[in-house]
């Protein structure tokens, strides 16, 4: 993919280690990987990244702010999802997610939406099983060692680097904003990435 087409810069990507995978890989996510490295690290194919980054936010923007919900278990992807939140005035949880938040009315922090996102498939897996149980979209950032079981769009990427996370919520926010015609993004990128 030439770097014109890219949502970010090909440096930028790579100085964010978007692409940098594990050492295990599943099944699944095998169609996203470019490469194994002689050290053992599967490494992502940015262009595949993209692709994704690109579809996530054209569903997502087919929803009012409201009606998503952002979710990370994964203390490196906090500050990212919560700069989501703020930018685009969607629903975030980081943190322990209580089970039923989606399904119990009576539960405290019981919410109504219509599409979930979660950082990772494994950590945040009681969220996926609350958006299954109601029948909503499940939007998950997938690490080459994720399963992809009850994801309706997978978005590979390292999902556990905090540079990482950030790049990919700051490019959601911006790709959202541009999609539902609501202006420019006015949060920097930095606000998304820890240091």
């Amino acid at each position: 993919m030439a770097e014109e087409q890219l949502l970010a810069p090909q440096d930028q990507y790579l100085k964010s280690g978007i692409h940098i995978g594990t050492k295990f890989k599943t099944g699944y996510m095998d169609k996203f990987i470019y490469k194994t490295r002689t050290d053992g690290l599967s490494v992502l194919n940015l262009a595949k990244i993209d692709e994704r980054i690109r579809l996530a936010s054209r569903i997502l923007a087919q929803y009012e702010p409201q009606d998503i919900l952002v979710v990370s278990r994964r203390e490196n992807g906090w500050k990212a999802v919560k700069a989501f939140g703020k930018s685009t005035g969607a629903n975030v949880f980081a943190g322990r997610y209580p089970p039923g938040t989606l399904t119990n009315p009576s539960n405290e922090n019981y919410s109504e939406v219509k599409v979930i996102l979660v950082t990772d498939s494994w950590p945040d897996r009681n969220a996926i099983m609350d958006a299954m149980a109601i029948g909503i979209p499940v939007i998950a950032l997938c690490d080459t060692n994720n399963q992809a079981n009850e994801i309706d769009l997978v978005v590979p990427c390292n999902n556990k680097g905090k540079k990482s996370l950030g790049i990919l919520f700051y490019l959601l926010a911006r790709e959202y904003m541009k999609l539902r015609s609501l202006g420019e993004l006015a949060t920097p990128m930095e606000d998304f990435m820890e240091e």
